[in-house]
């Protein structure tokens, strides 16, 4: 058995900057744990593969990446994560906007052009992908206190700590012990997957099984091309479909970097379970093509990403769910056994913004807060 003071369950945004949170307040006991073999979370950044781009200049693989996961960020309104961004030296750029937009209302009637106008306010993007802000987060972090493909099965209360039991890919268990934890995950996950003894309040795990988990609903398809050839038609990427399977489109161009579409897919999880992932990618190409020209369907490169088949995302209430953020529920209970002992702060406990990136950071400096105020009275 290992012992910390403070474990951290969960390898994402929340979790990795708690951990930077804790170091810089001195408390460098901890251990944090990740199921899956990297860390991440629902950021996913993924190398677009050619050598052509939207400008001719060729730069490094790790910079040109495309997100699977979550893409954006707003610094007009969340300026948490703006100076957080800024702290780690990263750099960010605008979503292209600039052009028409696509809009297809039924299939018996031809795609229209129309006039958009841009964000208010701006979204931003980073260069090299969401990943860049993981690997920013995780690289002044001790590596030898972070552990991957560890997934957490059991909480017990015992001598006045938490031990916690984890099962890595080939069924090896190990046992930690803690005196705090941080749940860097989301609410439902934690409610419906780790066994707790004694038991969780009975409302409050209610609460934290009916908080959807944003993006476990939701599939992402991206497109990569040797030009943005929409953009020399005048056309800013952009398109509604109500045809689909892509309902929503958006340019997802890497500055020096390569050409590529991205689109949240409108079929239902349930429904897509149906359909196979070639069949998919077929269908987006054609609706691509639709919409932007013949070029669109013959794409250098394409990735297919369901969130909903990810076990470590999505339960199976997600799939039952329209995508919506959610509404914060308790970070942890008001009394009782567990009191003191748990503490959620993973996006979905953001009281400014559940769901999105910029709340997996107020979350997990909130919890970091009240965790070392509690240490400390």
């Amino acid at each position: 058995m290992r012992t910390v003071k403070v474990a951290i369950i969960g390898g994402g945004v929340s979790g990795l900057h708690a951990a930077g949170l804790l170091d810089r307040q001195g408390i460098t006991d901890w251990a944090l744990l990740e199921a899956k073999g990297v860390l991440g979370g629902r950021i996913v950044s993924v190398t677009a593969a050619g050598t052509s781009a939207c400008a001719d200049l060729a730069i490094a693989a790790t910079k040109n990446r495309v997100d699977l996961g979550p893409s954006w960020f707003w610094p007009g309104f969340q300026p948490q994560l703006a100076n957080l961004v800024q702290d780690l030296g990263l750099d960010a750029f605008a979503q292209f906007e600039t052009g028409d937009m696509v809009v297809e209302h039924a299939s018996n009637t031809s795609p229209r052009r129309m006039h958009s106008n841009a964000s208010v306010p701006i979204s931003m993007r980073l260069l090299g992908g969401m990943q860049s802000l993981i690997e920013a987060l995780s690289r002044p972090l001790d590596s030898a206190r972070i552990f991957t493909g560890q997934t957490v099965q059991r909480m017990r209360r015992v001598d006045g700590q938490v031990n916690i039991s984890t099962l890595d890919a080939n069924g090896i268990a190990s046992t930690w012990q803690a005196n705090q934890v941080l749940l860097a995950m989301p609410p439902r996950l934690v409610a419906s997957r780790i066994d707790f003894t004694p038991a969780l309040p009975e409302q409050l795990s209610r609460s934290w099984r009916a908080t959807g988990t944003w993006m476990a609903p939701h599939a992402k398809y991206v497109a990569i091309y040797a030009t943005p050839f929409w953009r020399q038609q005048g056309l800013s990427g952009e398109a509604r479909s109500a045809v689909g399977p892509l309902g929503e489109i958006h340019d997802a161009c890497i500055p020096d970097g390569s050409a590529a579409l991205f689109g949240f897919i409108g079929v239902p999880c349930r429904v897509r379970q149906g359909v196979s992932d070639d069949v998919m990618r077929a269908r987006c190409r054609e609706q691509l093509a639709r919409l932007f020209g013949p070029l669109a369907a013959v794409p250098q490169a394409e990735f297919l990403k369901d969130w909903a088949l990810d076990p470590y995302t999505a339960t199976a209430a997600d799939c039952e769910e329209h995508a919506h953020h959610p509404h914060p529920p308790a970070m942890g209970p008001a009394s009782g056994p567990w009191e003191g002992k748990l503490l959620g702060i993973g996006s979905e406990w953001s009281q400014q913004f559940p769901g999105y990136i910029a709340g997996a950071v107020e979350a997990a400096t909130r919890g970091v807060t009240s965790l070392t105020t509690h240490a400390t009275a």
